[in-house]
């Protein structure tokens, strides 16, 4: 009976120096946490297929995974692995405001693969960090817009085309003849203020002089090396690097990385690796009796919409 008692006022006692040190004196461990990592490939578009093969980046997919990453409380911080030649103007726009949204809750670190430029870069110059390897190809800061002028090739084909219009300026974009003088003025002032909006985006993403950006913005691809130099990117390193980054700014460390995978693909899609609509499209062509190079080319004239683009002119052609 002694003994109980005894026990149980030494419990009491426990209890009571619980109760009475300071919350300021007990250690708190930092909890854990996960960095998820997400996947960026491909050209920038509003959906579908930019080409025949490969994988695209739309405002759709991201927004998925990001409201994900977002959402999940374990979750500190977020790597966006960003491989992109760029592309179309608007696309870029929702996910740089995407990017821009998500770092109000989380860290947001890019990590660049062997090509960021144009549009790839647009969506990545609002994170809080960027990441480069030496050798990726990054930049490409400028506008691109391109009208064919099919009219010649028409003519060998023995194609007439009669065109009716309703509006002064309608037929300037069919490539069924040479723009005027003040059609190409009416073009470049289109692409000067999509040139000035992507001047905006860098200075305020990477804090600097707009003047500063207009002496970079030249369209010039730099090098990791070379862009790190000029500011357009924080640290040289691989995905490992940025992991680690997010992890110091979300004040994790040993974090859990989970590798978020893109939207679901059909299984045929998966193997295959290319899009059905696509694959149709090409199918039909063949059944036209149309070979390889015209579905090339009709795919190039397809994709050389005058829309202007954040896009490396090279990569209209692949």
């Amino acid at each position: 009976m002694r003994k109980k008692k005894m026990m149980f006022v030494a419990l009491a006692m426990l209890l009571l120096a619980v109760m009475l040190v300071p919350a300021g004196c007990v250690a708190v461990m930092p909890s854990g946490g996960k960095v998820a990592v997400i996947s960026l490939n491909g050209p920038i578009t509003n959906g579908g297929s930019y080409s025949f093969l490969g994988s695209t980046i739309t405002p759709g997919s991201v927004r998925e995974q990001l409201y994900k990453a977002e959402k999940d409380v374990a979750v500190k911080a977020i790597v966006l692995r960003v491989d992109s030649p760029g592309g179309q103007v608007v696309p870029s726009e929702e996910i740089s405001a995407m990017v821009e949204k998500a770092k109000e809750s989380k860290p947001v670190v890019v990590s660049m693969g062997s090509m960021a430029a144009s549009g790839g870069y647009y969506i990545s110059a609002k994170a809080d960090k960027i990441v480069a390897f030496s050798g990726t190809s990054t930049g490409s800061i400028g506008v691109i817009s391109q009208i064919p002028n099919l009219k010649g090739l028409y003519e060998k084909l023995g194609i007439e085309m009669q065109t009716f219009t309703g509006g002064k300026y309608k037929d300037m974009y069919s490539g069924l003849r040479e723009l005027t003088p003040e059609e190409k003025e009416i073009m470049q002032q289109m692409v000067d203020v999509y040139y000035e909006q992507f001047v905006e985006v860098v200075a305020a993403g990477r804090g600097l002089d707009k003047e500063e950006v207009r002496d970079l913005a030249t369209g010039q691809l730099y090098t990791g090396a070379e862009a790190k130099e000029l500011g357009l990117v924080d640290k040289l390193g691989g995905l490992d690097t940025a992991i680690d980054l997010a992890s110091e700014l979300a004040g994790v460390t040993s974090p859990e990385v989970e590798y978020y995978s893109p939207p679901d693909k059909s299984l045929l899609e998966s193997l295959l690796g290319i899009n059905l609509d696509s694959l149709a499209c090409a199918v039909q062509m063949r059944l036209l009796g149309l070979n390889g190079q015209d579905i090339v080319l009709l795919q190039v004239l397809n994709y050389a919409y005058p829309e202007p683009q954040y896009l490396v002119s090279f990569a209209l052609l692949s």
